[in-house]
């Protein structure tokens, strides 16, 4: 499933940084704009405590884990939109992801720079959100143009679409993105056609020192951003960057280890990881046997149907019946023998929609 993570904001506020802790890698992170100028991606493992669970059951001869793709796209500057600084391809590669994770520095350190010369949170936001909001009102007025000719014409399409377009137009005219608009269905299939920057789900990260990370009350700097991410409707999480980039380096009995000693529940990113699968209202269910125990991603709603063609389209061009059973009920019988004998093994149809944690197997016919 090609669905991507973006990971933007200014230059120097500890994007690469996340980047590298997420990937394990070494991509630099030097103290200096424009370090990542073409965009980096990474594929991550969910975590996701219950394949250690289906594997000790099935002890399969291998376990495949449910995967996100992140990409560290370049800082942007003011004045992206118009081109400046890089941010041409800035804007572009953030047209091509699902979703935007906004890396926001919330820290003070005299040893780096901030493009601004001090740390405001909210001025930031605004500064990237500004620039994407007037990359869509280039890409709106240039549209309108288009569909007001043949709305002219009498075309009951373009009528709609120069309408709603005109709707979106006035909206970013007030410094609003397109995602704090409400649509109806018709609608938003229209508004997915337009390729907007601003339609995009955004998760904030306030990216914190050590200290307040390891302490229970969020800074000053940390809460202006929570608040204006509940006031915009937008996700938003704490984290230490420089602190999971060193437990990213860990083992898994080192990991849990650091994370006791510093009385944290869990790594910062994992919490990112689930946070981001959410904001593209993803699920997982499983397949598992003898071979491979295996988290598969999809959407929320999605049909058996659809679920079986993300393990291949011929499952689900020859879908039979999907065999279900829950997680919950194989912890807890320890066997699909007791779960058949018990009736807990239900076979579903085209209709069926997957559940987050189902275990599946598939009946097709090709």
């Amino acid at each position: 499933m090609a669905l991507t993570c973006g990971i933007i904001g200014l230059p120097n506020v500890g994007k690469s940084t996340v980047f590298n802790a997420l990937t394990a890698s070494d991509i630099p992170a030097e103290n200096y704009p424009f370090c990542t100028i073409d965009p980096n991606v990474g594929i991550v493992a969910v975590p996701d405590p219950r394949l250690k669970i289906l594997t000790e059951i099935y002890q399969p001869q291998k376990t495949i884990a449910a995967v996100m793709e992140f990409v560290d796209i370049a800082g942007l500057v003011r004045g992206a939109s118009k081109g400046e600084g890089l941010g041409n391809q800035f804007l572009g590669h953030i047209r091509e992801v699902t979703a935007i994770v906004h890396v926001v520095r919330c820290f003070e350190d005299e040893n780096v720079i901030h493009v601004d010369g001090n740390i405001d949170p909210i001025r930031d936001v605004e500064t990237v959100e500004s620039e994407l909001i007037i990359k869509d009102l280039d890409s709106v007025e240039k549209q309108l143009h288009r569909v007001s000719k043949l709305a002219k014409s009498g075309d009951k399409n373009a009528r709609a679409d120069e309408a709603l377009l005109s709707r979106i137009r006035t909206h970013l005219d007030d410094i609003k993105p397109v995602r704090s608009l409400e649509f109806d269905e018709n609608e938003l299939i229209r508004v997915k056609g337009y390729f907007l920057l601003t339609m995009k789900p955004v998760l904030y990260v306030a990216n914190v020192d050590e200290d307040e990370i390891l302490a229970k009350n969020r800074s000053e700097l940390t809460q202006r951003l929570f608040d204006y991410a509940e006031a915009t409707g937008a996700g938003v999480l704490r984290l230490c960057g420089k602190l999971e980039q060193e437990i990213a380096l860990l083992d898994e009995v080192e990991k849990l280890e650091f994370c006791e000693e510093y009385g944290l529940p869990e790594p910062g990113l994992d919490k990112l990881i689930h946070r981001a699968y959410d904001l593209l209202k993803l699920q997982s269910f499983f397949t598992a046997g003898p071979k491979e125990v295996r988290a598969w991603t999809i959407h929320k709603g999605s049909t058996a149907p659809k679920a079986a063609a993300e393990i291949h389209t011929d499952f689900e061009k020859g879908f039979i019946k999907a065999a279900i059973f829950k997680f919950d009920d194989i912890v807890t019988h320890g066997s699909e023998k007791v779960l058949k004998e018990k009736g807990l093994i239900t076979l579903q149809g085209k209709d069926y929609i997957v559940q987050e944690g189902d275990c599946v197997y598939f009946h097709f016919n090709v």
